[in-house]
């Protein structure tokens, strides 16, 4: 009852102090009034006190300098660095003046001491934020006068000199600037809103607005707009390029629809239209599902026509392509996997394709599909199953190899003689065996009888098992000594049978269908080590020590004849004598070969070397010596047959590889070696070439390839290959490099995202340091199988990029064919970053695809339909 009745005098004392003249001045910073602890009180005086206002709202505020009330004019104003939080808003600014007998605020800026206006208001409300020069806002009515603010929704900037805050989820501007700037005190472009309604985070209605330029107003304008402001993914229309083709006319190409169906799926209808009639659409599909899987699937289609009908030259083609990646992630199911990367279609599709997509592909010779289900059961054996189809087209002869499906089983290896516990040891212990099948059903076809009838009355199947049986174990401690026996059973359902004619004196073949089998077996053994050299030179020398490891193996191995395959049929003349009789087996159709009909005896000989270096680090704070591979491998393999009458010996087949100049330079190469001689004819004899032609062995071919990177970005931007540019190249058949050219749309932004950060420099058109990178690929074949001594292939290609200053770049990719003297396929690209717009511009400058393509436009993908994008193919091709 006593702290009651302080209460009571405390209140009517502090009542008393308000109303008096004086103003209370109040120094540094007050978070809250006296009142703000008195209405904790359970005792309630009077129940008209109960009504809201400023005070018992919870509202927080604070000052650097000073916060003063003034009882007369019932206002508390903030100075410098001052702060107001009322509720879920929040208000900063130099100076906050608070009414609350009208429960109004009012904030702005201060000058500083050289008299500029500094600390300007931040208003924020939820997720909004609003930088105006001054504010006045209404408590009650939760309305608010807004003067010059800058804000920003969903990435695009609003100026605006007058706004009305109607409520907590629509302003009204007057005379609005909209941009997607950097520098918003003087953007290079911006819309001009009349009269704007913006919702936050959902729209912007507007009534007349045009474009202006460096301030300089453009006849771009609209009578209405509507401006989405959604930072999800939402459907709507892709507005295409244009160009011109002297053979097809004008035309539009990737216009069309997104459809953004679910959080997990997208779809983009798009299309071409040329106006000689030409057409083409494309359908581009993205899905995904979070720990899940993810994938895209695409088809394209393009109806050609080229010139009038009537003229020489008109012809009408159809080409498409579909494209489909799906992958899996590795955790959701990790006894269970599907996978597919398909990509398949006309043969003639990316050489005739007339869309800028494709330049990159245009050079394609193989298109490749696989899509696999693979599922392991767990247990001891371990049981592995995969059923995989495939899809292999040569898009220059147009033939196409397809596996429809193939199904592969597998045991695991068993031990049946290892111990329960411990290692196992010895020869009896090691000894395993497994059991692998595998079934298949082929299929040859051409680009024109794809998925026709025909195309499934060549199709082979048959099933193939093999039981491997193993063992291993240590030999004198340094050998290693393998040995193994393979037997394997082939079932087919396409056998053959030969006769001869002796009306048309031809062979006859029958193609038979019906089960078969046949069974063979082989054993084969090998012994090998690792030998290590090190030579030391001295840790005070530059190169510290050289270490050589070699690995050489000899094997051997027996293949029987299983002649009981095979059968003769005789050969008659026209007097009815047999001339001959000729050998053959049925199983010359099977698809896993035929049984072996000549014994083999065979040593094998092989050596791999890897030489490593340790050389001293230039960079002395490196206490460690740095590792430098010389060579990554070398590697020479022979074999010698022994159960042969002739040519028992194989050629001498060599490999290796190194890394140069920090692993910049890969080098790889290769030869053929044979010890036979020829003859006249330049068949290979039974005869060693030393006696013949003195030498020891006869180089019949040879290769060299080496690919070298450089560039002065380090290696946050070592290269300015874009990945969905590089990522449209590999799902198309292509290169993982620009080598051939990059895939562009120009008009799809993402295509053009890259980390192009660049460092300060003093200049903001000229970089001192310029950054560039490189690409070069280097290869030559040699063939002299039969003494012709011939460059087969000799070419140089290179890639490159060069950012000549921080807002322009140059790159071009090209090459030299050093056989035939011509330059190949190139592309050239220049690009010219404009802060909120960019220019792009490539060009093919020759080839039956030769085409030059330009854009300028918006970078913002809200405003990526502000664009001009012109295309132009060759008029003419020679």
């Amino acid at each position: 009852m006593h702290n009651h009745f302080l209460n009571i005098i405390f209140v009517l004392s502090y009542t008393m102090f308000i109303n008096s003249p004086c103003i209370a001045q109040v120094s540094d910073t007050i978070a809250n009034p006296i009142i703000n602890e008195i209405k904790q009180d359970t005792i309630v005086l009077d129940s008209t006190q109960n009504k809201k206002n400023f005070f018992n709202s919870g509202a927080t505020y604070n000052a650097q300098d000073t916060v003063s009330i003034n009882p007369n004019t019932k206002r508390i104003t903030l100075y410098n660095n001052a702060k107001l939080v009322y509720g879920d808003m929040e208000i900063t600014s130099g100076k906050i003046v608070i009414d609350y007998s009208k429960n109004e605020i009012y904030a702005g800026r201060i000058k500083d001491s050289s008299g500029t206006l500094s600390q300007s208001p931040v208003f924020k409300q939820g997720k909004d934020i609003i930088e105006p020069d001054s504010i006045r806002f209404n408590l009650d009515s939760k309305k608010a006068l807004i003067f010059n603010s800058k804000t920003e929704q969903s990435g695009m900037n609003i100026i605006s000199e007058k706004t009305k805050k109607q409520n907590d989820s629509v302003y009204f501007m007057d005379r609005a600037k909209f941009t997607t700037s950097v520098d918003l005190e003087n953007p290079e472009y911006y819309f001009l809103l009349r009269n704007a309604k913006v919702v936050p985070g959902k729209k912007i209605i507007t009534g007349f607005t045009n474009m202006y330029i460096a301030d300089v107003p453009t006849p771009i304008a609209l009578p209405f707009g509507y401006f989405p402001l959604t930072k999800k993914r939402t459907s709507g229309v892709i507005f295409p390029s244009f160009g011109e083709q002297n053979d097809r006319g004008y035309f539009l190409q990737n216009g069309g629809y997104y459809l953004a169906i679910s959080d997990y799926v997208d779809l983009a209808i798009l299309g071409d239209y040329y106006t000689n009639g030409s057409y083409g659409f494309r359908l581009e599909n993205n899905y995904a599902y979070r720990y899940k899987f993810r994938g895209n699937l695409s088809f394209r289609y393009e109806n050609l026509i080229k010139s009038e009908r009537g003229f020489p030259d008109y012809s009408k083609s159809s080409i498409y392509n579909l494209r489909w990646s799906h992958n899996q992630d590795a955790k959701s199911n990790p006894n269970s996997r599907f996978s597919a990367s398909v990509n398949l279609g006309s043969s003639k599709y990316f050489q005739q394709s007339i869309n800028q997509l494709n330049a990159s592909s245009f050079l394609n010779n193989t298109l490749s599909s696989s899509v696999s289900y693979s599922k392991t059961f767990v247990g001891e054996p371990q049981v592995n199953m995969s059923l995989t189809a495939t899809h292999s087209q040569n898009t220059n002869t147009q033939v196409i190899n397809m596996t429809l499906p193939t199904f592969q089983g597998s045991v695991s290896r068993v031990f049946p003689f290892a111990p329960k516990v411990g290692t196992k040891k010895g020869i009896i212990q090691n000894i395993n065996l497994q059991y692998n099948v595998r079934g298949e059903n082929r299929i040859q076809t051409t680009d024109s009888l794809f998925f026709k009838k025909e195309m499934f009355e060549s199709a082979r199947s048959g099933f193939q098992h093999s039981i491997p049986l193993s063992t291993n174990f240590k030999l004198f401690k340094y050998l290693s000594l393998s040995t193994s026996a393979n037997y394997k059973e082939n079932w087919t359902f396409n056998t053959i049978s030969k006769s001869f004619d002796n009306e048309t004196n031809e062979v006859i073949t029958q193609e038979l269908n019906g089960f078969d089998s046949f069974r063979t077996y082989n054993f084969s053994s090998s012994i090998g080590t690792t030998v290590y050299g090190m030579y030391d030179f001295g840790e005070e020398k530059k190169v510290q020590a050289i270490r050589h490891v070699m690995r050489p193996s000899i094997s051997y191995s027996i293949n029987p004849a299983f002649n009981d395959y095979y059968e003769t049929y005789e050969v008659i003349d026209a007097d009815g004598l047999t001339t001959s009789e000729l050998e053959y087996t049925r199983f010359e159709g099977s698809i896993f070969g035929t049984p072996n009909n000549n014994f083999s005896s065979s040593i094998g000989m092989s050596v791999s070397n890897n030489v490593e270096a340790k050389v001293t680090d230039r960079d002395s704070t490196n206490t460690e010596a740095k590792k430098v591979t010389i060579l990554n491998n070398l590697n020479f393999s022979t074999s010698y047959n022994m159960a042969s009458d002739s040519l028992n010996l194989s050629p001498v087949r060599l490999s290796g590889g190194t890394q140069l100049f920090d692993n910049k330079m890969s080098v790889n190469f290769g030869a053929t070696l044979d010890p036979y001689a020829l003859d006249e004819n330049n068949n290979k004899i039974n005869e060693f070439n030393i006696n013949k032609d003195g030498n020891l062995f006869r180089l019949t071919s040879a290769n060299l390839t080496f690919n070298y990177s450089l560039s002065n970005k380090g290696d946050k931007n070592k290269s300015k290959e874009n990945s969905k540019s590089v990522n449209e190249s590999l799902r198309s058949g292509g290169r993982d490099d620009d080598l051939f050219g990059q895939s562009l749309d120009f008009a799809d932004s993402s295509f053009m995202d890259k980390d192009d950060e660049k460092e300060e420099v003093a200049s903001e058109l000229f970089n001192y340091t310029i950054p560039w990178s490189l690409r070069i690929a280097y290869a030559v074949n040699y063939n002299n199988s039969r003494n012709q001594k011939e460059i087969s292939s000799h070419s140089l290609m290179f890639s490159g990029d060069l950012d000549i200053s921080p807002k322009w770049s140059v790159g071009a990719s090209s090459g030299y064919d050093l056989k035939n003297n011509g330059i190949t396929y190139t592309q050239l690209r220049f690009e010219r970053d404009l802060l909120s717009w960019r220019m792009n511009f490539s060009w093919i400058p020759f080839s039956s695809n030769s085409q030059w393509n330009f854009f300028v436009g918006i970078k913002s993908g809200m405003l990526s339909d502000i664009k001009y994008d012109k295309r132009r193919r060759r008029d003419k091709q020679l």
